[in-house]
């Protein structure tokens, strides 16, 4: 469902369960699986699934709730789906100040991942009205509470040895510089929405498009496609989208490449593929 926060409305899924996620790619027609914002309604939530340093910690204290996400290491067992983080180690997170999109985090109990709630490509949506206008019929609910105050996506940052702003936000950077400091500026990372084309890569090289494994290989199935996994028996692409990080994940290492069975190029398949062409890219392995 959409809701609002005070930077646009989120269209919100439960965080830890794939095929919820694998659905607001599906209503967005997202056509890549990025990593997506995890909304919680407090930092001592927050801190259950990630792991703070110093400067997160200081961040947190100044300005949640508010328009700041941070990229940090996920905690272990923090037990969301590899669908909200891309198959990455680290989660980007933040708490809302709406008190709307409060009350909702607290009463659902669960983190929620949550991109904006608009079709791909087009412009973030900052009322009710525009959710519709783009995903009326795609969703379940819309939760208006009126216009967003501050209308412009959240500011990310990663923090770590060198804390990084990733995306200009809601949030100045002058704000966040007077709290820890100069920041360096995005160049292309792999921690943040809008990764490089060979990041998530198992250390295993992929075949594609393949009907059985071949010598040196161990298959990946999809649908009538059997393997030594699959990412749905039934050919169900929610399920196999929720499945793909995990799958991938537990087949690395275990043969010199992994064969993927064909993904159909449509609905959910387009990203599905999308993702598996950008694990299959050339890449330096040494």
């Amino acid at each position: 469902m959409a809701f609002a926060t005070e930077t646009v409305y989120g269209l919100g899924a439960t965080a830890n369960d794939g095929r919820a996620v694998a659905r607001v790619y599906e209503a967005k027609g997202r056509p890549s699986f990025n990593p997506l914002i995890v909304h919680v309604p407090s930092s001592e939530v927050a801190q259950t699934l990630a792991r703070f340093d110093d400067a997160a910690q200081r961040l947190a204290a100044a300005f949640w709730p508010g328009p700041l996400t941070l990229v940090l290491p996920r905690a272990p067992g923090a037990g969301l789906s590899d669908l909200v983080t891309a198959g990455l180690d680290t989660v980007a997170i933040r708490v809302p100040s709406h008190p709307v999109a409060q009350a909702l985090l607290t009463e659902a109990g669960v983190p929620v991942a949550a991109p904006s709630a608009n079709l791909s490509g087009t412009v973030s949506p900052t009322s009710a009205d525009h959710v519709l206008d783009g995903l009326d019929g795609r969703i379940d609910a819309v939760l208006d509470a009126g216009p967003c105050e501050v209308g412009l996506e959240s500011t990310i940052l990663a923090t770590g040895d060198v804390p990084t702003l990733l995306r200009p936000g809601g949030l100045p950077t002058e704000a966040i510089e007077d709290c820890i400091g100069p920041l360096a500026r995005y160049e292309g990372g792999v921690v943040a929405p809008g990764q490089l084309a060979s990041h998530y890569a198992p250390h295993s090289a992929l075949r594609l498009d393949a009907t059985h494994a071949e010598p040196g290989e161990v298959l990946l199935g999809f649908g009538q496609v059997t393997g030594a996994r699959s990412l749905s028996a039934t050919g169900d692409l929610r399920e196999a989208a929720a499945n793909l990080f995990g799958a991938l994940r537990a087949l690395d290492g275990t043969a010199d490449r992994i064969a993927v069975a064909p993904i159909p190029q449509h609905g959910l398949g387009q990203a599905i593929n999308d993702r598996l062409r950008r694990a299959a890219a050339p890449r330096d392995r040494a």
